[in-house]
């Protein structure tokens, strides 16, 4: 049985470890002081809203991780779907879908008329779960992002 439930700073420590892991899964350099840090400043700021996915025995093996934002457009509240992570041994069990269920209840909730996210091109085990919930491929608009240099 899998269930969801927000991220507290109680949290913080079975949830940095986490989030470190999901960042190496993206090239990133092993680094938990940051990871800590990163994900604290977040819950304490009230900026994201973090779903845990907690196991049978009280583990946790997933997360994703939802910031609140805007369409201009629609001019109406959204939330951008960043982080979605599952520990490789419970992948394929349930844990991915129930995070993005948990998800699009918590916008539902908090009145958000949307909910993005991105994902690799060659991740078509995310694509195909994602579609499978409903979510829809943009094939009109391309993605950018720059670097900037302080």
């Amino acid at each position: 049985m899998i269930h969801t439930q927000l991220a507290t700073l109680a949290d913080l420590e079975l949830v940095a470890p986490l989030f470190d892991t999901y960042r190496q899964f993206y090239e990133q350099p092993p680094d938990l002081d940051r990871a800590r840090k990163f994900i604290r400043d977040r819950i304490e700021r009230a900026e994201s809203d973090i779903l845990l996915a907690i196991g049978a025995h009280g583990d946790i093996l997933g997360f994703c991780q939802l910031y609140p934002t805007f369409c201009s457009v629609e001019a109406e509240p959204i939330y951008a779907l960043y982080d979605l992570f599952v520990w490789p041994q419970a992948r394929r069990s349930g844990v991915g879908r129930a995070l993005l269920l948990a998800a699009e209840a918590l916008a539902a909730q908090n009145g958000k008329v949307r909910m993005d996210l991105t994902t690799a091109r060659t991740n078509l085990s995310a694509q195909a779960a994602y579609e499978l919930l409903g979510w829809v491929r943009d094939e009109v608009f391309y993605g950018y992002n720059k670097a900037i240099k302080a």
